[in-house]
């Protein structure tokens, strides 16, 4: 009868577990195969400039410093690339930073491109001690209505209080703060090259700056100071040729000239003579000066005819 009972028993719990669903298997797998982490995007600013460039057929290093405004040795560095700097077509380019964003170290975490988030530190703040009004007991302060004997009684002996003096609007003038004009880093002072007419003016389709005409030998001055980044005669329709950098945005460009004075790396002033004026590579004497603004070809006379 026991056994029976036990039998009963048995069963009947195997028949409720049977019921029971079984629990959920989780996934407590935490690896980064289960959820990418989100790929940082390149950092974006004012400058048009590319990060990268194709090298396209016809390239050369020096033409591609002058079309996007960088000095070719910056380039090449940013390349590893030694002279006489080969470049093939299809390559792809880094290059300079255009000063926009700071260089961040990257990593790669199972192909995922993660970038650093620079934190300043934080500067560590002391408790003050809680401001403590005194008490005054005596003597009692009396306030006296204004007046003439009060005011002497107050100054010291062999003194007298000195008159009170209404300001004026030159004093009240002089005492607010000077309206300053903030000059920024890509403000550039620019005045003409050489002297002579402009016998071919600025046009974006088949004329990058403006010629002028002059007689051979006659000086070339460097529109503006700045760092000499190129001098010679690689860029193909430029004859011997200099390159002006003033500042991260503006370059000057001097061509066709007869002799170069300067070199590059030199640092010039404004006025200064660098060249003297020829007809390399043209069939006239003439200086083709230009302006480039992040690369841009700009109308030279629209900041000339400003000085």
């Amino acid at each position: 009868m026991l056994q029976k009972s036990l039998l009963v028993i048995l069963t009947l719990t195997l028949i409720a577990c049977a019921g029971i669903p079984p629990a959920p298997v989780i996934d407590r797998d935490t690896s980064a195969n289960k959820q990418s982490a989100p790929v940082a995007k390149e950092p974006t600013g004012s400058d048009w400039r590319p990060n990268s460039y194709t090298v396209k057929k016809g390239d050369t290093l020096y033409a591609i410093g002058l079309e996007f405004g960088y000095d070719y040795k910056d380039i090449a560095s940013a390349n590893n690339l030694t002279p006489p700097y080969p470049i093939r077509v299809g390559q792809k380019l880094i290059l300079p930073s255009n000063g926009n964003a700071e260089k961040n170290v990257s990593t790669t975490e199972n192909g995922v491109v993660v970038t650093p988030i620079k934190t300043e530190p934080v500067a560590e703040t002391k408790p003050t001690a809680p401001a403590v009004t005194p008490i005054l007991n005596q003597p009692k302060a009396m306030r006296e209505p204004y007046s003439i004997e009060a005011l002497n009684r107050a100054s010291p002996k062999g003194t007298e209080p000195a008159p009170a003096v209404k300001p004026s609007a030159t004093d009240t003038a002089a005492t607010k703060p000077t309206e300053s004009k903030v000059t920024g880093d890509d403000a550039v002072t620019w005045s003409w090259p050489t002297n002579g007419k402009v016998i071919a003016s600025f046009n974006e389709a088949s004329n990058k700056g403006i010629d002028i005409a002059g007689t051979a030998g006659q000086a070339i001055v460097a529109a503006s100071g700045g760092k000499v980044i190129y001098s010679g005669s690689d860029l193909r329709g430029y004859g011997k040729l200099i390159i002006i950098k003033h500042n991260k945005t503006f370059l000057s460009v001097y061509a066709h000239n007869n002799k170069l004075l300067v070199k590059e790396g030199q640092q010039v002033t404004a006025g200064q003579k660098i060249a003297e004026m020829g007809n390399t590579d043209s069939n006239t004497v003439k200086l083709h000066f230009e302006i480039r603004q992040q690369g841009k070809s700009v109308d030279p006379a629209k900041y000339l005819a400003q000085n």
